[in-house]
C-alpha cells in the first residue's frame, strides 16, 4: 500500500468543524461551571463579562416605540395625541423604562424663541410629553433625550432595562 492510498482511505473532517467543536465544548464547560456554583452572583458575573468584552454599561433592549408628530414650528405645545393611553398599555412591567426623545427639523425657524437654540426646543418638546405621561409612569422610569435635525416630533421608546433594583 502506498502513502497516497493511505491518505485516500483516511476519513477527514474540515478544520472549521474541529474549531466549532472546541468552542462548543468550552461553552458547555462554562455553563456547567455556572450551574455547579450556586453562589455566583449574576450581577457580578454580568459586570465582569461586560468589562472583559470592553462594554461600558448595560444597554437597554428596545421593545416598542411610538412617535408624536405635528408640533408647530418653534413650538413645544403638545399636539392632540393619546400618548397617555399608549403609555398605560405598555408600562405594566416595572422592569421597563420610557425614553422620550424630542426633535427639531433643523431649519433656522424651528428653534426656541427665547434662546434661538434648536436643542433647547427639542428638550422642551420631550419635557412636554414627559409631563403628559408622568401620571402613568413613575419619574425614575422616564428618561429625556434630544436630537436636532430629526423632525418636529417626539419619539417614545419602551425599553427593557433589566431586573428591578
Amino acid at each position: 500500500m502506498t502513502i497516497d492510498q493511505l491518505l485516500e482511505d483516511e476519513p477527514r473532517r474540515p478544520i472549521w468543524l474541529v474549531t466549532l467543536a472546541d468552542v462548543m465544548m468550552l461553552l458547555v464547560g462554562f455553563f456547567v461551571f455556572l450551574q455547579a456554583n450556586p453562589k455566583v452572583d449574576a450581577t457580578t458575573l454580568g459586570n465582569a463579562l461586560r468589562e472583559g468584552f470592553g462594554l461600558a454599561a448595560e444597554a437597554p433592549i428596545a421593545l416598542e416605540a411610538n412617535v408624536i408628530q405635528g408640533f408647530a414650528v418653534g413650538s413645544a405645545a403638545l399636539p392632540p395625541h393619546d400618548v397617555a393611553g399608549w403609555v398605560r398599555a405598555v408600562t405594566n412591567d416595572p422592569r421597563t423604562t420610557i425614553r422620550v426623545t424630542g426633535g427639531t427639523d433643523g431649519t433656522p425657524a424651528d428653534v426656541d424663541s427665547a434662546t434661538g437654540s434648536a436643542a433647547i426646543l427639542a428638550v422642551d418638546r420631550a419635557r412636554a410629553v414627559a409631563a403628559a405621561i408622568a401620571a402613568d409612569v413613575p419619574a425614575g422610569r422616564i428618561a429625556i433625550d434630544a436630537r436636532t435635525g430629526a423632525g418636529r416630533a417626539v419619539q417614545l421608546t419602551l425599553s427593557y432595562d433589566g431586573e428591578t433594583r
